[in-house]
Order: structure tokens, then sequence, then C-alpha cells
């Protein structure tokens, strides 16, 4: 089955990632359970089973999640199945379009209530600066997840990725063929970015894929902001956060963001094409990880478990995302082979920032990005 798309790969000569060094509602429980058992079991073993763990989670009756939006990599019907799977724990959602950053913020507020997330949803930056806040634990899969993707330890493991794409209403604006086609006259005020790169892991990644598609470098994301501050001086940056509802809309014709979350727009708009630039890529993964203060510790575990299931791998490819365990899947032959063949053909060469990239690249975009754009 060679003839399937594989996982991100790194290039040769790209750093492998160095790992090692809101208020939600109220849940089925008035007191955490982060003192329990589960609290600080490391696998299935320490549970006994699956089943026991499936138990200890019942018996805990809630589980919170937290920057989680249904419109995300399928997340809808990953979190609709749990809740299908598991009647009797309560999923409580909170926050869906908060930031990484803002999840672990959640959970410092929160500390030793009921309330505080028992699990996150982070792009690699924060997950690598607060290895202190997650807990240890490896899923029933975590030997197929390539090693360059998950912390050896388990507090992190990345779950699904993509590639930094450009989607565009063809009914409005031309799909560009390189990058140096959106400074053009007929686009006008068209082009947006998901968030502000300073804060969001969409928006930066953008600027990221600019700077090594404009001349520039992991190491050097200032390309990257020259390029959006051509943009804005041209009058073709739009200045509008994006959304469902503002692509649907029309009010952002033409859109960076990861393939993924462009491709879920072709359902409701023909029209819509995905340009993923066939030389470089920048790609990413998001992490899941375990609050280290859990209030439900064992629905927790079971939601990672359920999240590396074949099963739920599968409905991240469904929502057009690469799933982390895509490599050994193919091999098993559990991989939906439709969906797989369907995935956006990968550059050439793939660009994944190593932790001292991402930290210089945003200290640079903190000192720079709000005025190359005003």
């Amino acid at each position: 089955m060679s003839h399937l798309p594989r996982p991100l790969r790194l290039s040769a000569g790209v750093a492998v990632i160095a790992l090692g060094a809101f208020s939600l509602a109220a849940c089925a429980s008035d007191e955490p359970a982060a003192d329990s058992a589960a609290a600080t079991a490391t696998s299935i073993a320490d549970f006994g089973s699956f089943e026991d763990l499936e138990a200890a989670a019942k018996e805990e009756g809630a589980l919170n999640v937290i920057a989680l939006p249904r419109d995300w990599a399928n997340y809808g019907a990953i979190l609709d199945l749990f809740a299908e799977r598991y009647p009797e724990i309560t999923i409580n959602e909170a926050s869906p379009d908060v930031s990484s950053a803002e999840e672990i913020q959640a959970a410092e507020t929160n500390a030793g209530t009921d309330k505080a997330p028992d699990v996150f949803d982070l792009g690699l930056a924060v997950a690598l600066q607060n290895l202190d806040a997650f807990a240890p634990y490896k899923v029933e899969g975590f030997d197929d997840i390539p090693e360059s993707l998950k912390d050896p330890e388990g507090r992190f493991v990345g779950d699904y990725g993509g590639y930094m794409s450009v989607g565009v209403d063809t009914s409005k604006f031309p799909a560009p063929t390189e990058l140096a086609d959106l400074a053009g006259a007929e686009y006008k005020g068209a082009v947006a970015i998901n968030g502000d790169p300073t804060q969001a892991g969409a928006a930066f990644a953008a600027v990221g894929l600019a700077s090594v598609l404009d001349g520039g470098s992991l190491d050097d994301f200032q390309p990257g902001i020259d390029f959006f501050g051509e943009l804005n001086a041209a009058g073709n940056f739009l200045k509008v956060d994006v959304t469902p509802a503002t692509v649907a809309s029309g009010e952002t014709p033409v859109v960076f963001d990861w393939d993924y979350l462009n491709a879920s727009y072709t359902s409701d708009n023909p029209d819509w094409q995905v340009v993923v630039f066939p030389d470089q890529g920048y790609a990413s993964y998001y992490n899941q990880a375990i609050n280290v203060d859990a209030p439900h510790p064992a629905a927790a575990r079971l939601w990672q478990e359920f999240l590396f299931s074949d099963e739920v791998q599968n409905l991240f490819l469904a929502g057009g995302a690469r799933p982390a365990r895509m490599d050994a899947m193919i091999d098993a032959g559990t991989i939906d082979e439709e969906l797989a063949a369907a995935l956006p053909e990968a550059p050439a060469q793939t660009l994944v920032p190593t932790q001292e990239q991402s930290d210089a690249a945003g200290a640079l975009l903190g000192e720079k990005w709000a005025s190359a754009v005003q």
C-alpha cells in the first residue's frame, strides 16, 4: 500500500523536535479526583485492563475538554462518538476557540477545582513550555507514533497534523501558483490569516510558510513578516480573523490555514480550492496532554486512548488531518484507504520548526509584527 500518503516527514537537514527538557461547566462531582490512583497511572497496565480504565472513568462521570472547535479536524464527530460510547461520562466542552496558551491559563485559574480542564490540545511551542503541567501517560499505540512527534515520557504526544495552505474561493479569485501571486492587484482586500501570529499557532505557521517560500528559513521569519507587510501596504491583507462563518459569507475569500481546515470548506463551496505549494511545506502536529491536576484523571486517560485508537485516528483523517499513527495503520491495514488517498499531495520538502526556532520566531514576531501590518 505504498501509494497511500504517509504522515508528515522531516526532510534531510531539518532538526528533529527537541524533547525531554475559563471556566468549565460544572462536572458530575463537586470534588476533584486528582489525588486518586488514576492520577498517577502512566499506562493501561496501572488500571489492570482497558475495561478497568473504562469502569474508573465511568465512576468519575465527567470529562472536561477545552479548545476543541467542533468544525476543527472533525472534532464534532469525535466528541459525539465518545458521548455515544460512554453515556455515563458527561463531556463538558469549554471555550472552543481559545488559544493553546489560554488552555494553560484556564488550568492555572481553576487549579484544584472540578472546573479545571482534564485534557489539552496544544501547539508544540506551548506544549514544550509547560511540561510540568502534564501527567506522563503512554497510550496503547504509543510505540506507533514517530519519535519526533512525542515526548519520550508521554507528557505530550502529537495526534493529528497537516500543512499550512492557502484556501481560495475560485469563483472570485484565481488559485495562486506561487506565494508572490498573492501580492497582485487581483487579490485586493482578500487575503486573511487565522488569528494573530503572536498568539495563534495557525497564524504563526502562515508567517512561517511565507518565510520559507520568500527567501527566509525556519531560523529567519523576517521575510515572512515582510511579505505580510507588503500585502498590507498593497491593501491585500484582510485583518479579519478567519472562522467558518467568515468563509461561508465570503468575507474571507483567500485564507492561510491548515490544509485540513481549508479542506473542510469545500463541502459547502465546491469552488473552494486548497493550495499546498509543492516545493516546501510548513508542517505541524497538534499535541494531546493530560492535566497533571485533572479533576477526572481516569476519564482523561480514557479520552487519550480513544483519540489514538484506529477508529478515531481515521475520524481525524475524515476531517482532512494526517493522524500520528498513520504509518503504522497503513502497515497494519487499518487505515481508511479512500480517505488517505484523498489527502493533498505532500510537498517535496517538509519543514517543522524546533523549540529553539519557534522561540526565536515568536520573539521576532512580538517585536515586528504589529508595526509591519498596522
